[in-house]
Order: structure tokens, then C-alpha cells, then sequence
């Protein structure tokens, strides 16, 4: 909805303001004409250039939010709606205000704000069933928005808490490990300790036996012993008699 027709209804009661600003008329005009075209860009400067020479601040502010709408630029499109509800007393003109106002806010997937505009139009145009249609649309949008948000947050949670379970797991495997780790380290550390103790008492018994003399060892060493004594004994012995027979015998003169 726009009103191209203000214009022509505001000139006749208020001549002395129209032949002030007729430069900020014409920019309104020409925008008009341009947005007729399809030429929004350029429409939307117009209405700009008219809004600081002067124009109509209700008529410039809703033509250039219907120009920016027809941009896709939705925000800036409410923005400019937003303001004109103050700007006049006219209910029509609040109640056209209010429905582009929530036309915006629904191209922007805000439903919530543009509920409450829709309701804002109805409450000066009650009988408005366009208003009432986006109304309800705008309703069901914002219950399948709310819908869409809460299966949104239980998916967050429920993978939230898929990543808090795989990190315990994660972290209880982990402890497992090294628990496992810990376990090895000890049975291998009492295996060494168990192998070199076997090693030592090998090598403490092996020193034993080299320093232990058997008993038949040491029979047999004594026997040789002895032996041997006996042959010294013997030799001495002979020795000795030799001696002797050799003392005794005379010469044969």
C-alpha cells in the first residue's frame, strides 16, 4: 500500500506549503514515477533528496519504506515505517504504517515483531482482512519458528550430551589404559627384579660351588698329597742308604 495520492489531497489546504516546497514535491514525483517504473534505486534517492528539501515527512518516509521493501531490504524498509505512526493522528495512515511495518518484519523472519505490528494496524483498522490474513500467517510462522528453535536447542543438548558421553568414555578409556599401563610396568618391573634376584642366586651359588671343594676332591687331593709325601719320603730314604753303603766301602789295596 502506498500513498502516491497524498500528495494531491495535502496541496489544496495547505497552498502556502506547497508552493514552498514544491522543488521537495517534485523529487517526491519524480520518485513516484520511478518507482512506477520499477526503478526502485533510484526512486528511493528521490525520496531521500525530497526528505531533506522538506516533502511531507509521513508521505516521503512511507514511500521510500515501500522503495527499500521492493530492494529486499527489509530491515531498513522497517526502520522506516517503524517511525510514522508518530507523525500523524490519521488511524488510516497509523494503520497502513503498521501493516508494511509487519510486511517487513515477516520478509525478515522476525514473526514475533511482525505479530505485534499486524495487531497494531487491526487496532486502528479493525476491519482491514488483509491485515488479518498476514496476521494469521504471521502467527503460524512464528509457532512453526518456536517449533523449529525448541527441535533446534534439544538437538544441542542431546549432542551436547553425545560429546559430554564420548569424552567420559573417552576419558574412562584412557584411565583404563593407563591403569593397564601402570599394571604392565609393575608385572614387568617384578619380573626384572624376580629375573635378576634368579640371576643373582645363580650367579652367588655358581661362586659357592667354584669355592665349595667336594668331598672326594678333597680325599683325592689329600690321597695325592700323601702320595706325594710318601715318594719324598722314599727318595730321602734312599738316599740315605746310598749314603751309607757308599761310607762303608774300603779301598782294596
Amino acid at each position: 500500500m502506498r500513498y502516491l495520492i497524498f500528495i494531491s489531497m495535502l496541496v489544496a489546504p495547505l497552498v502556502n506549503w506547497a508552493q514552498e516546497n514544491a522543488n521537495a514535491n517534485d523529487l517526491i514525483e519524480k520518485g513516484n514515477a520511478l518507482y512506477e517504473k520499477g526503478d526502485f534505486g533510484q526512486a528511493e534517492i528521490n525520496y531521500r533528496e525530497g526528505q531533506t528539501q522538506g516533502a511531507d515527512p509521513f508521505i516521503s518516509g512511507f514511500n521510500l519504506g515501500d522503495a527499500l521493501f521492493k530492494q529486499e531490504r527489509y530491515e531498513e524498509a522497517a526502520a522506516a515505517f517503524q517511525a510514522l505512526p508518530n507523525l500523524t493522528d490519521d488511524k488510516a495512515k497509523k494503520a497502513a504504517a503498521f501493516h508494511n511495518l509487519g510486511n517487513s518484519f515477516l520478509k525478515a523472519q522476525k514473526f514475533q515483531e511482525s505479530v505485534d505490528a499486524y495487531k497494531q494496524s487491526l487496532r486502528n483498522n479493525p476491519k482491514d482482512l488483509d491485515t488479518k490474513y498476514n496476521l494469521a500467517y504471521a502467527k503460524r510462522m512464528l509457532q512453526e519458528q518456536q517449533q523449529q528453535q525448541q527441535q533446534n536447542q534439544d538437538q544441542d543438548k542431546k549432542e551436547d550430551q553425545e560429546k559430554k558421553d564420548q569424552e567420559q568414555q573417552q576419558q574412562n578409556q584412557d584411565q583404563n589404559k593407563d591403569d593397564k599401563n601402570e599394571e604392565n610396568k609393575d608385572q614387568q618391573q617384578q619380573q626384572q627384579d624376580q629375573e635378576n634376584q634368579e640371576q643373582q642366586d645363580q650367579q652367588q651359588e655358581q661362586q659357592q660351588q667354584e669355592n665349595k671343594i667336594s668331598k672326594e676332591d678333597a680325599e683325592r687331593m689329600l690321597d695325592a698329597l700323601n702320595q706325594d709325601e710318601k715318594q719324598i719320603r722314599d727318595r730321602l730314604e734312599k738316599q740315605k742308604v746310598r749314603k751309607g753303603v757308599k761310607g762303608n766301602i774300603e779301598k782294596d789295596w
